[in-house]
């Protein structure tokens, strides 16, 4: 018998268990119902989790229009064949019907078949029709879903401007990879629910999570004005057996770029195919190194002596500080002598006495040579800083190099005589144009680009691109000066060959000799502009080592003058802009 004081222990003990057991009890209960209740779609989403399986939907990358919406790239519906190794009920069957649709080697087919994984991608960017085929066999374990591949309509127009996109429709170069964040989209997805050992359920069917197309971009390019050029370039190519044409046109006011030419260009539907006649035992760095070279866009991405057309920028440096104006007399006699330099001019006989705008209208060396001495080092290198020379233009496209040129401390009279008429540094096709832009449009500073706008599905526009500009360049007064200048050197002087009958036309021709010298090979360029009074549209054509002739006047500037005839009554400049008095 237990005694009273026992009997209470006793008692408090198993009160004590009861209450330790009920509140455990309580507690476990409390935590199913806030499972069960509150978490219940946490937990049955991660149960659902657990038996999907996940295949992705490429969204459809947003084209790229020109500026009159003509389609410049577009989407073809394609197909990717893959096998769920689970779900496969007859493999053989499966390997031979793959073998035959897909053109395939059974070693190929059968590796990833045979692969032990959840899902194993067989082949990608399969045309629709061979796809649909592939459904129709309904073989199990066997997807078919529609994708989407890059298609450029004109294969090679623009190739180095536009670009082209990886196997996962990621932009590579060019435009595609530059606005690659507004036309990539959203990719979707399907999901199939399938059982512990990963076989489909049939009852549960598939979810999709719907993918969002990317953004249609809007560009400058004109694709009449890009052919046109092209059509040329090919031309001065073949019939000048040159190692490349390059031809650019912008607008002087805006930066807006309406072509830009690039031969030999590539088919940007075959990016990776190599010329004929290239080596077949080439190494894989050896093939990316010519890739990369065929990829080239030489307008944006190499430098050159600009020669000539660069006396723009010293005339409008000397104008500028003041050093000289139109009237200003020189004297050539054929060379000049800077330190221990004989410097000669194009024409050995010389030019005898002239003012500024005849020096420009003969391209003579010797007078320029004076006029970038006459400013100094500090002075010309300050001007060549302010024009923008020293910096990137900004443009919307990958790769742009930067102008090559001398170091202030490292410049002495030679170098700066060389300099003030286009040789011993480099800058980009670009580069020039922009300058001379900022130098004829009032001294504007503009960013050339291709990038306008982003559109929706709907058409809405969904963003408008701003591009910097920077005044003050020159003063409208030099810059009306300037226009005046090469007008006269198209009118009555070297680059008479651009002149186009009915318009007032300005512009610079250049002959450059390429490094090392002597080398017997030169590059003819011509810079002009339309209407000479009021610019609206610049161009730029070089072509690089032509043979026989090879003087920009008599190369470069028949190419701009045959644009321009075709091109201005296109754009709307019709009218002839009488000079005022």
């Amino acid at each position: 018998m237990l005694s009273d004081n026992n009997k209470i222990v006793h008692r408090k003990k198993m009160l004590v268990t009861f209450l330790l057991f009920a509140g455990i009890f309580a507690f476990l209960f409390g935590r199913l119902v806030y499972l069960c209740v509150w978490e219940a779609e946490h937990y049955a989403s991660m149960a659902t989790d657990l038996h999907e399986r996940e295949r992705s939907i490429k969204a459809a990358r947003g084209r790229i229009l020109d500026c009159n919406g003509k389609v410049l790239a577009d989407n073809k519906t394609v197909c990717t064949v893959s096998v769920i190794y689970n779900q496969i009920k007859n493999r053989e069957e499966v390997i031979a019907m793959l073998c035959k649709e897909l053109e395939l080697t059974e070693e190929y087919v059968r590796k990833r078949v045979e692969k032990y994984s959840s899902m194993e991608r067989i082949k990608s960017n399969v045309d629709k029709e061979v796809g649909d085929r592939i459904r129709e066999y309904d073989l199990a374990g066997v997807k078919v879903d529609e994708d989407y591949k890059r298609y450029y309509p004109y294969h090679d127009l623009a190739s180095k401007v536009l670009g082209f996109t990886g196997g996962d429709n990621q932009g590579i170069i060019g435009l595609e990879v530059v606005y690659d964040k507004y036309m990539e989209g959203e990719p979707g997805k399907i999901l199939t629910v399938t059982d512990a050992k990963g076989v489909e359920v049939e009852e549960a069917g598939e979810r999709r999570l719907e993918p969002v197309a990317g953004l249609d971009l809007c560009i400058s390019l004109d694709l009449n004005i890009q052919a046109y050029a092209t059509q040329l370039a090919s031309q001065a190519m073949a019939t000048k057996q040159a190692d490349s044409v390059s031809i650019l046109v912008m607008n002087p006011q805006n930066g807006e770029i309406l072509a830009m030419v690039n031969v030999p260009e590539f088919d940007l539907n075959e990016p990776y195919e190599l010329p004929e006649g290239t080596p077949e035992n080439l190494t894989a760095q050896e093939k990316q190194n010519l890739l990369n070279g065929i990829w080239r866009n030489g307008c944006i991405n190499d430098t050159y002596e600009p020669g000539s057309t660069f006396k723009i920028i010293t005339a409008a440096a000397g104008l500028s500080a003041g050093m000289v104006t139109p009237e200003s007399s020189f004297h050539c006699p054929g060379f000049i002598i800077v330190d221990d330099r004989k410097i000669r001019c194009h024409k050995i006989a010389g030019h005898g006495s002239q003012d500024f705008t005849h020096t420009m209208m003969n391209s003579c060396n010797p007078a320029l040579i004076t006029v970038g001495l006459r400013l100094g080092l500090d002075s010309y290198y300050s001007y060549f800083e302010q024009f923008g020379l020293k910096q990137k233009t900004g443009i919307d496209l990958p790769g742009e190099a930067a102008t090559i040129m001398h170091k202030k401390e490292d410049m002495g009279n030679v170098e700066l005589a060389t300099v003030s008429f286009g040789q011993s540094f480099q800058i980009t096709p670009i580069q020039l144009l922009t300058t001379a832009s900022s130098i004829i449009n009032g001294g504007r500073r503009i960013t050339p680009h291709f990038g306008v706008k982003t559109l929706d599905a709907e058409g809405n526009v969904a963003e408008h691109f701003e591009y910097p500009v920077t005044d003050g360049i020159v003063t409208e007064e030099v810059s009306a000066t300037m226009r005046e200048i090469l007008e006269m050197v198209v009118a009555e002087g070297s680059g008479k060959n651009g002149k186009v009958e009915g318009f007032r036309v300005g512009g610079k021709t250049a002959t450059s000799q390429t490094l090392p010298r002597g080398s017997g090979r030169y590059i003819a360029s011509f810079i002009g502009f339309a209407p000479a009074d009021d610019p609206q549209v610049i161009a730029l054509a070089i072509v690089n080592n032509p043979q026989g002739v090879y003087y920009g006047g008599q190369v470069a500037a028949p190419i701009i003058r045959q644009l321009y005839e075709n091109i201005l009554p296109y754009l709307g400049i019709t009218e002839y802009h009488e000079k005022e008095e």
